[in-house]
């Protein structure tokens, strides 16, 4: 046997393979970087369904064993990410986004709950797609469900009122008119993780939205994210968290809110 054609010919062979793979290299485009509209999905529509009459803007009271988180009263329950004392305008049994001052989360943690939330765009509203009555409930302060005036007002589907937001589109559209109050209710399992900080399993929510289910044992597929994919970080129980988005128009106003620890 010729050993020596034989280690020549594989050294060729592997000058060879180097230099295609060097070719190759270059001839490969370097991934673009994430931008904002690259999670967006506008198509297909989400249907509008029509909620059931809303009579005198009743609101459902908290069951016995429910921590109550607004009152109606005071923001006691209720803090900037920074511990101080809660900004947002308080008056007539609600409370109103005071823009500009920060987010507000709870100052008790939770896991797993059961989540009783009611908000109001306000009747004069300005704005478009996300600029308009734009806020968020951040379960566990990292898994929005997006808070938005999509009341006869176009955006991208995974972005709008009843969305888990840029990760799972709402089933059905049943935002009421600006002025009137919306009514949701959220049933959330929190992640579970390894000791090593691993994922075990993720987090699960079904949302209703004015009586209509529009997350229905919804999948998380993580932190949410404005630029680039979901991911998850190791936590324990965390603080739900209202927004202070930031968009130009009139501020929307959060009551009778209350939580079930399950």
């Amino acid at each position: 046997m010729n050993y020596q054609l034989i280690k020549k010919t594989t050294l060729l062979l592997a000058v060879c393979l180097l230099a295609f793979s060097q070719a190759y290299a270059q001839d490969v485009p370097k991934p673009l970087p994430m931008k904002p509209g690259m999670t967006e999905f506008w198509e297909p529509e989400i249907d509008v369904v029509t909620p059931g009459e809303q009579t005198d803007n009743a609101f459902i009271s908290a069951p016995s064993d429910a921590i109550v988180l607004f009152d109606g009263k005071n923001l006691s329950e209720w803090e900037h990410a920074d511990g101080s004392d809660a900004k947002w305008t308080v008056a007539d049994g609600a409370f109103t986004v005071n823009k500009g001052t920060g987010d507000i989360k709870t100052k008790k943690e939770f896991e797993d709950f059961q989540l009783h939330l009611e908000f109001r765009i306000p009747e004069d509203i300005t704005g478009k797609s996300q600029a308009r009555g734009n806020s968020g409930i951040f379960l566990q302060e990292r898994y929005e469900v997006q808070v938005l005036d999509n009341y006869n007002n176009r955006t991208y589907a995974n972005g709008q009122v009843g969305s888990i937001y840029k990760q799972s589109r709402p089933l059905k559209n049943p935002m009421r008119a600006p002025g009137s109050w919306n009514v949701y209710d959220i049933i959330y399992a929190a992640p579970r993780f390894k000791e090593d900080g691993s994922l075990f399993s993720r987090a699960t929510v079904t949302v209703i939205l004015n009586g209509v289910v529009v997350q229905n044992h919804t999948t998380i597929l993580g932190n949410t994210m404005y630029i680039g994919l979901p991911d998850y970080e190791a936590h324990g129980p965390a603080s739900i968290r209202l927004q202070d988005h930031g968009d130009p128009s009139e501020p929307i106003s959060f009551r009778n809110i209350w939580i079930r620890e399950m």
